[in-house]
């Protein structure tokens, strides 16, 4: 099975210019996401990951259900504010401006192995930010993972420059 078959190319969303890779439809086709979370095991597995990080919000629907296939916790990195409970914040520059994730205070243990996962991988800033923050907890990150790549804005080098290796199930070098 192809799962670049299941990934519908929007033109021109959310803004002019930009081509948004829509996983939607790879969620709806019941045998490419099992095809898809069963690549993910095979990719993850070997990381022997205590907890998967899935980053607000389309990370939450791949790290999830890959946390049951493993057998592991599954813990949220969200927007400031979204969490409930104590929690521990990071603070990352954008382009223009600021922006902030966080993480409930206590869900990753200090020494904990963690595989951060997401939809796509595009600069790596917010992953990068996630990393960062997992590492302030004591986490230790053992590999990102994600659906989609887009090579061409060098999100693993920035993250390899971190030393967190990277897998992707579907790279676009455009």
């Amino acid at each position: 099975m192809t799962l670049k078959d299941h990934i519908r190319p929007v033109p021109d969303f959310p803004k002019p210019g930009i081509l948004f890779y829509d996983i939607s439809t790879l969620l709806a086709h019941a045998a490419a996401w099992k095809e898809a979370v069963r690549q993910l095991h095979a990719a993850v597995a070997p990381l022997k990951p205590d907890v998967l990080v899935g980053i607000e919000s389309r990370g939450f629907l791949v790290a999830a259900p890959l946390a049951l296939e493993l057998g592991v916790g599954f813990v949220m990195v969200r927007k400031k504010g979204k969490l409930p409970g104590d929690t521990i914040r990071h603070s990352y520059a954008l382009e223009y401006g600021e922006d902030t994730i966080e993480i409930q205070d206590g869900a990753v243990q200090p020494g904990q192995r963690v595989v951060v996962l997401d939809d796509l991988l595009a600069t790596g800033g917010t992953m990068a930010a996630a990393v960062e923050l997992i590492r302030k907890v004591g986490g230790t990150v053992a590999g990102s993972a994600y659906l989609i790549e887009l090579s061409f804005l060098k999100g693993r080098e920035r993250l390899a420059a971190l030393g967190v290796p990277s897998h992707s199930l579907m790279v676009y070098d455009s």
